[in-house]
């Protein structure tokens, strides 16, 4: 399988558990991987035979901003989900970062990796 990937797509939305991280928006870093393959993408030249990863950033970007999720992980499986909505997607690795969240650490956050059933 190939891989497309959105590197560091930094998105503003509530994630938390804590009653101060359900009132401001807050930066939250992901990172996508699908896996697909592009011979017919590749050989056709036309963007419909692609995943059109500007489309999927789009969608992850909406839910994150707009999901309210209380857990890194239960946005992460959001964002997975929604990977695997996309027809030529069989596999999704989806890492969510909340930046600052440990002052010792420069991010935390969650990987998922799911596959098509």
């Amino acid at each position: 399988m190939d891989k497309i990937f959105i590197k560091d797509l930094k998105v503003r939305g509530i994630l938390g558990i804590h009653d101060w991280e359900r009132v401001t928006p807050r930066d939250i870093v992901i990172n996508v991987t699908v896996y697909a393959d592009t011979r017919k993408a590749a050989r056709s030249d036309d963007i419909a035979d692609c995943v059109d990863y500007s489309a999927l950033a789009k969608k992850i970007r909406a839910h994150a901003e707009y999901a309210a999720r209380m857990t890194v992980e239960a946005l992460a499986n959001d964002l997975a989900e929604i990977c695997l909505h996309e027809p030529r997607v069989r596999k999704a690795l989806v890492r969510v970062e909340k930046p600052g969240a440990v002052p010792e650490a420069e991010s935390v956050g969650v990987e998922v990796e799911r596959k098509r059933k």
